[in-house]
């Protein structure tokens, strides 16, 4: 490390992982840079984290550095790429900057949020620039599964940046321009020196597939089915809801949609021209009113999220829409990895009830958001960057793509993870030091860290179940009363015994402590814990969560004569 100005890479969230973006750039002498922020995204919760729906990294190194954050840049709406703007903007209080769609669907999330009145959304037109310190940015647009995504153009004073954000090569999108190759090839005649970039589908031969090429395909199934039909997909394809209606009004059926945020979408596609005024959307409570055959039911939670439409429809736990044997859905989204268990588990729900599934192994519903290898070939062909460093992926993904960049003839590749602090210029790029990095969570309506001690204690409880237990005691360490002993997740109802002989532990601990301890109210609840806990262990070779009540009964005064 020396005193000269350096341009760097850091990633918070997103790196090493499919989701959960937050990329910094620095520039300066090391411990003075001036950072920007490249989206700050969520990703969500599993049945490993009981109670939390929401995850986000840790921005505890650029909250130290919040004087030195020149704003936050967003180069999609999707949530894993703005969905924490509205829990960490109160950390960082910078100004944000986003396309008009992007600033839409931001305003609509912030306007349930707390603590974000006096956010400055800066709104730039697609293909706009703006400066920011010592960084210039240019948005290039491209395609992806929602409007207005963009690659971003960073110009510093020693080398031009390009990230990519979410992106694949559509040459026939529904909605938006097509991507800006001229633009693209431009900035590769200028020099690029460093590519950062999406790795999501490196392993996928060809390329992702054109959203234009879905409408014929889907209107056929439609047109085959009977009684209801569901979709599910992702709310914020945009383009796919109206491949969706289209596909809906060919074979004659009404569209319903079952979902909050799809409403929230739609409101925000229509408002920036992405979705005509007259497309017609009923609600959830029309959904009844429909014959069965003229029901096509719009339907979040894909991904078998357990609060989404489609999970509650599949548990005949949804209070307006309902699906029954002979119905269809149709799953028109890819599988994100790490959800496969809670998909299958909705599928077998579905299919349980009698309702044909139908998902892309089946027919031609779905294309991807992201690039496959002849769409990342063609990026490399036209950037020509000097150093590729992959993010948005697993660290399988990362290597793959690496691997890919040098055949593609790019001089250095560096491989980074979360926490990473990668040098880009001057000199050989590489990782120099380690951040602090991490997870926080929301949980109810406060943040707390994914390791700290509440989600720990919870898990363990989750696992093996939690034992409660009151004693009364005099001063002198007596009983004044029988204990009582309660459990949670621990022990079936015909295994009173347990209860009775953990009782007996009880009494037995404190009959065997001297008077002087038992004087204690520290070294009593210690005691009674160590030993309730080891008899649970011994009895069902389980380690419950033990929590011991020591109630101290004063001796009563002795009444006058």
């Amino acid at each position: 490390m020396t005193d000269e100005n350096q341009l760097v890479f850091l990633p918070l969230g997103g790196a090493g992982e499919i989701g959960m973006n937050l990329n910094l750039y620095g520039f300066g002498r090391p411990g003075h840079e001036q950072w920007i922020m490249i989206d700050l995204g969520v990703t969500f919760g599993d049945s490993t984290l009981p109670g939390v729906d929401v995850i986000m990294p840790d921005p505890s190194f650029i909250e130290e550095r919040r004087d030195s954050l020149l704003g936050i840049v967003l180069t999609h709406a999707h949530e894993d790429h703005l969905g924490a703007v509205q829990y960490l903007w109160p950390r960082l209080r910078c100004p944000v900057y986003a396309t008009p769609f992007t600033a839409a669907v931001l305003r609509r999330k912030l306007s349930e949020a707390r603590d974000c009145d006096d956010i400055e959304i800066i709104e730039l037109p697609l293909g706009g620039n703006c400066d920011l310190g010592p960084f210039s940015l240019e948005l290039i647009s491209l395609t992806h599964s929602i409007p207005e995504p963009n690659a971003i153009a960073i110009r510093t004073p020693v080398g031009m940046i390009l990230h990519t954000g979410d992106w694949k090569f559509d040459d026939n999108p529904v909605i938006g321009a097509a991507p800006d190759f001229d633009r693209l090839s431009a900035l590769g005649d200028d020099g690029i020196l460093a590519l950062v970039g999406d790795s999501t589908n490196v392993f996928t031969p060809g390329d992702a597939g054109s959203e234009g090429d879905l409408e014929e395909s889907l209107t056929r199934i439609v047109r085959e089915c009977t009684g209801r039909v569901a979709v599910a997909c992702f709310a914020s394809n945009v383009a796919r809801l109206q491949t969706i209606h289209a596909a809906a009004t060919a074979a004659g059926r009404d569209v319903v949609l079952a979902g909050r945020s799809l409403r929230r979408m739609i409101d925000s596609a229509t408002e920036t021209g992405y979705l005509s005024p007259d497309l017609r959307f009923l609600t959830e409570d029309d959904a009844g009113y429909l014959p069965r055959e003229r029901a096509l039911i719009i339907c979040t939670g894909s991904q078998g999220e357990p609060r989404a439409a489609l999970s509650r429809i599949a548990a005949n736990d949804h209070p307006r829409v309902s699906l029954e044997e002979g119905d269809t859905v149709i799953f028109s989204s890819r599988v994100i990895p790490g959800n496969e268990v809670s998909i299958g588990a909705l599928q077998n729900d579905l299919v349980r009830r009698g309702i044909r599934l139908i998902t892309w192994r089946d027919d031609f519903v779905h294309v991807s958001g992201h690039p496959a290898r002849d769409e990342l070939a063609r990026m490399y062909q036209l950037a020509r960057p000097r150093i590729a460093v992959p993010v948005h992926g697993e660290y399988r993904h990362l290597a793959e793509h690496a691997r890919l960049a040098a055949d593609c003839q790019v001089a250095e590749t560096v491989i980074c993870e979360n926490g990473a602090l990668v040098r880009l210029a001057p000199g050989k790029p590489g990782v120099v030091s380690e951040v602090t990095r991490g997870r926080i969570v929301l949980e109810g309506n406060r943040l707390i860290p994914i390791d700290g001690d509440l989600l720990r204690s919870r898990k363990r409880a989750l696992f093996n179940g939690i034992v409660v237990a009151s004693i009364a005691i005099d001063e002198d360490g007596d009983l004044v009363a029988d204990p009582v002993l309660t459990t949670s997740g621990l022990i079936e109802a015909n295994e009173p015994h347990l209860i009775e002989d953990g009782l007996d532990v009880i009494e037995d601990v404190l009959g065997r402590l001297p008077r002087r301890d038992r004087q204690d109210d520290a070294t009593v609840q210690e005691a009674v814990r160590v030993a309730v806990r080891r008899y649970f262990r011994d009895t069902l070779d389980k380690k419950p969560v033990t929590d011991i009540h020591v109630l101290r009964i004063p001796f009563e005064d002795e009444p006058d004569d």
